[in-house]
Parts: structure tokens; C-alpha cells; sequence
């Protein structure tokens, strides 16, 4: 099987960002991003999605993080699609329902080549420390419109916003290790009746 990696990098006037990633890694993630809290949830998508991902990124913090945020969201996606090249042998699908003491997320994932968010989140504080939780929207909606994926984000209970976001970027991990992995039953085939995804 190839090797599923790449390495991207974007620049404009408001955020420089570098990412690399392994599709078939360890887990293991590297982050310098300015954003502890954000650093923190895509911890847990490497650790639990077993990707490997570097992400390097400076951007207008004096402003606020929504540059920054939305634009490590599009270059993670825009490396997702670079590693997957043409999705031939993939499950393309995955899911996964992860819970955190009081909190409960699912999260659906389809590798469909059409950008679609569905997210449907409701924190009870706007902020956890000094990160404004609205931010995570618009990650994932860079992360959507790049990687051209169908994403359905829904929170189905909790009390904590700490614990809310955790359970969506694990359960985004773990539908994604589902989705990525290879299935044996299609060795080369595309899951998809189009010919293309």
C-alpha cells in the first residue's frame, strides 16, 4: 500500500500554517500553535484516529483565534486530501459515539468528495480558559470545504463545555480511523458507484 502522508503549507496575510500528517501513524502529534486548549483536542484526534500530525502555526493572536483556528482546520484538510489520493480501498464511512463523564457526542463521517457540515453543538460556557468555543465551528468547517467530506457533529448531552468538545474530537478521531482504514472485501475498488469520489 502507498504511503498515506503529506505535508502542507499555507500562507496569507493573516496566518502562516504547516502541517504534516500519517494516515497510518502511532498517534503521535507535535503542535506550536499559540492555542493550548486547541492543541489539546487535535491531541486527541491523533491519539485516538492513530495519525500522526505536526502542526507548526503563527497567526494574528493579537486579533483573536479565528484566523487561525478556521485556517489549521482548511490545511489539515488540504493534507487529508493530498494523503488519501484517489480513497481507492478505503471504508470511506465511519462513525462513532464517545462520552466524558456527563457529555455525549456522535460523530459521522463520509469520505464523499462533497464538502457538508452538520453541527449541531450547544455549550454551556462560550469560552474554556481563554479559548472562545465558537471557534471549533469554524476548524471543522475548514477542515469539511478542504478534505470534501460529509461531517455530522451532534452533541447529545452535557453539562461541561470542556468535556462537550473532548467527546467531539475523539469521536471525530475514532470516525475517521474508521473511514481511513483499508478493507480487505474491495482491495482496489472505489466505494463508490459514481467511479469517483
Amino acid at each position: 500500500m502507498a504511503q498515506r502522508e503529506a505535508a502542507v503549507s499555507r500562507e496569507t496575510l493573516e496566518t502562516r500554517i504547516k502541517v504534516s500528517l500519517n494516515l497510518d501513524g502511532q498517534g503521535k502529534a507535535s503542535f506550536d500553535t499559540g492555542l493550548p486548549f486547541l492543541e489539546h483536542m487535535l491531541n486527541q484526534v491523533a491519539r485516538h484516529g492513530l495519525i500522526d500530525l505536526d502542526i507548526q502555526a503563527s497567526g494574528d493572536l493579537h486579533i483573536d483565534a479565528h484566523h487561525t483556528v478556521e485556517d489549521i482546520g482548511i490545511t489539515v484538510g488540504q493534507a487529508m486530501t493530498q494523503a488519501l489520493a484517489d480513497k481507492r480501498g478505503i471504508r470511506r464511512y465511519g462513525h462513532a459515539y464517545v462520552p466524558l463523564d456527563e457529555a455525549l457526542s456522535r460523530v459521522v463521517i463520509d469520505f464523499s468528495g462533497r464538502p457538508g457540515l452538520e453541527y449541531h453543538v450547544v455549550y454551556p460556557r462560550a469560552r474554556v480558559g481563554e479559548f472562545d468555543v465558537d471557534l471549533l465551528h469554524e476548524f471543522f468547517q475548514g477542515f469539511v470545504n478542504h478534505a470534501q467530506v460529509t461531517l455530522h457533529i451532534d452533541s447529545l448531552r452535557g453539562d461541561n463545555s470542556h468535556h462537550i468538545a473532548e467527546t467531539i474530537f475523539k469521536a471525530f478521531g475514532r470516525a475517521m480511523r474508521m473511514a481511513l482504514e483499508t478493507d480487505p472485501a474491495l482491495g482496489d475498488i472505489l466505494p463508490s458507484t459514481k467511479g469517483s469520489l
